[in-house]
Parts: structure tokens; C-alpha cells; sequence
């Protein structure tokens, strides 16, 4: 059984530790993979042990691929117009 600490695809904390059954003798402070629910079982077969989670993999790496941060406006540059999606652009009416 081993203490689990979640993380962020950062690799920064997230949530409360989790005990885990661990399949693949994984050591403290390796970055693991585990499961959740029914198939937290499924691992140690032909046994069900009655367990939530369990330690099924450890990670060798982690690339995480993030979309670009938009450009600053340029100071001195007209505002782009707001894209309408092919409808014409309206007013708010009056009251009546």
C-alpha cells in the first residue's frame, strides 16, 4: 500500500493523499499512475481484492503540451473589430 499525493500536469500538488494498492512495487517519491473504481481490482487478478485505488504504472516522463499564450496588442494599433460569426452586428433597442 502506498500514500498517494495527486498532481497537476505541472507536477504541483492537487487534492488530498490518497492509499493506494500498489501492483507495481513502485517506491516513495517515483511519479506513479493509478486508477480509480472497479478496475482498481482488475490489476491483481484472478484475486478482486475490495479496493478503490490502486498504483498501475510508473511514469518514466511527462510532456505536456500547452497552447501558446496570446500576443500583447501593440501600443499605438487600432482594436481589431469583434468577429460577428456571419450575423450582422446589432443594437441594443430602446425602451418602449
Amino acid at each position: 500500500m502506498l500514500i498517494v499525493q495527486p498532481l497537476t500536469p505541472e507536477l504541483a500538488n492537487t487534492g488530498q493523499r490518497i492509499v493506494c494498492t500498489d501492483y507495481t512495487g513502485a517506491g516513495a517519491g517515483e511519479l506513479i499512475y493509478w486508477v480509480r473504481g472497479r478496475e482498481a481490482s482488475y490489476a491483481l487478478l484472478p484475486k478482486e481484492p475490495a479496493t478503490d485505488t490502486t498504483v498501475v504504472a510508473i511514469v518514466d516522463s511527462v510532456h505536456v503540451k500547452r497552447a501558446a499564450a496570446p500576443e500583447p496588442p501593440v501600443a499605438g494599433a487600432p482594436a481589431a473589430a469583434p468577429a460577428t460569426r456571419g450575423r450582422k452586428p446589432s443594437r441594443k433597442a430602446g425602451s418602449c
